[in-house]
């Protein structure tokens, strides 16, 4: 099986080739399509999987097939409002990936980068650590997808520099390590500032019993896959 016969778009194909793969991985198989679909998915996935590519392929495709509605919603906004200061010209963010730690989100945003280099499409990381004004003039000039941690996204929503309320797709990565790295009520803060209708995705390399709650209370009727660590 090809990453062609999976439904990508020629753009997402040339930076796949561009970095030297030709086959999916067996989590990459089962994942794309379903998230191609619009579909919700839990998946049972480790760090050494493909799983980052798995749901950052089909995410950037997603958003180039929202890119025309989200335009004329905009348009149609704009033009219906008396006070049009009231709306900020700052492209929406449309596309959020939550992850426990630094080094996953700066991974992640590099797996961004590179699948979506042919693709009009803008992004950015944020996590602690370092200084957030450099960071609030990233999303102040405007972005279409963020890989945050949850902590540093919540002071970006404090200082007005984040706005979650035009997320489409929200993925939660290696969600079990944020509930075990006490997480949880910073992730609740988050979503309840994002949208009810949005497709969401979360991975963990382990189900318990906190996940399953997690996941029953986020995700409609979603597809589950489960794949084994690579040799």
């Amino acid at each position: 099986m090809s990453f062609k016969s999976l439904g990508l778009m020629t753009e997402i194909l040339r930076a796949v080739s561009d970095k030297g793969y030709s086959e999916p991985t067996p989590i990459q198989k089962q994942a794309i399509p379903v998230v191609l679909e619009g579909r919700d998915l839990m998946g049972g996935a480790q760090t050494g999987t493909g799983k980052t590519a798995g749901f950052t392929l089909p995410l950037l495709q997603r958003l180039m097939e929202t890119e025309s509605r989200h335009a004329s919603q905009n348009d149609k906004r704009s033009n219906n409002s008396r006070n049009k200061k009231q709306y900020s010209k700052r492209r929406p963010i449309r596309a959020l990936v939550l992850t426990p730690t630094r080094e996953l989100a700066a991974q992640v945003a590099e797996s961004v980068d590179t699948y979506g280099k042919h693709l009009p499409l803008k992004s950015t990381v944020v996590y602690g650590g370092v200084s957030i004004n450099p960071q609030k003039m990233k999303l102040i000039r405007g972005v279409d997808i963020l890989v945050a941690t949850p902590g540093r996204l919540l002071d970006h929503v404090s200082q007005r520099s984040a706005d979650l309320s035009d997320i489409d797709i929200l993925v939660l990565d290696e969600a079990d390590r944020m509930l075990d790295m006490g997480f949880i009520r910073d992730i609740r803060k988050v979503l309840a500032l994002l949208p009810k209708d949005k497709q969401t995705l979360l991975f963990s390399a382990t189900f318990s019993d906190e996940i399953k709650k997690l996941s029953g209370e986020l995700l409609k009727n979603p597809a589950l896959i489960e794949v084994a660590r690579r040799n």
